[in-house]
């Protein structure tokens, strides 16, 4: 699927708003949806998501920590697991169960160590802490072809100067999404995220296999 670089971050969603927060964001342009685990239900709000998107975006859960709740998100249908950390056994489970494995790195180490177990992306978190500069320092050492997202403090201010030093996109938490957000505002928040994006970016897409 090609879509843009950009993972829709849902902390504190609600099963109830799964259907229409998630249809927003694919109709405005965003197709790679995470779910954190730390939100109420979420292994129910992801399925409520599959159930109603199908192959229409990539839906996956955040904060995933040890390798059951990896086979939980597996049987939503869900294909995407997001991490705040580097853990071998949860990535080894993800690519285990044909899924993508975006685990969370701050360190050269944790993020070598993340791709020789099969990662298939990067997230550096926080990113507010790492900054751009630490970035470009970090991805000397890493495969130019590899996918990687900066994740933590990331707003719309951000994108140019991180897109310069070749981070492949981003994901976004609060500056998309807030638990009893109106959904209007939503629409609204992404559809102008999106147009600057797409500016600054030269409408960037990547290509996830799923």
């Amino acid at each position: 699927m090609k879509c843009r670089p950009i993972i829709a971050i849902l902390r504190g969603i609600k099963p109830i708003e799964a259907e229409s927060v998630s249809e927003i964001l694919i109709d405005s342009g965003i197709k790679i949806i995470e779910v954190p685990l730390n939100s109420p239900s979420p292994i129910e709000t992801l399925n409520r998501m599959v159930d109603f998107h199908g192959d229409a975006g990539i839906f996956g859960a955040g904060t995933v920590l040890n390798i059951e709740q990896v086979e939980q998100v597996h049987a939503t249908g869900a294909k995407l697991i997001v991490s705040p950390n580097t853990n071998v056994e949860v990535i080894k489970k993800t690519k285990q169960l044909g899924m993508i494995s975006i685990p969370g790195c701050y360190t050269a180490t944790e993020a070598l160590m993340s791709l020789e177990n099969g990662a298939d992306g990067l997230k550096f978190f926080p990113a507010f802490q790492i900054d751009s500069s630490g970035f470009q320092a970090l991805s000397a050492i890493l495969p130019s072809d590899i996918m990687s997202f900066a994740v933590g403090g990331i707003d719309t201010n951000d994108f140019e100067k991180w897109l310069s030093v070749n981070i492949t996109g981003f994901g976004l938490g609060s500056s998309l999404y807030k638990p009893g957000l109106d959904l209007m505002k939503i629409r609204k928040k992404t559809e102008e995220l999106i147009k600057v994006f797409d500016k600054v970016s030269n409408n960037k897409l990547i290509r996830l296999n799923i």
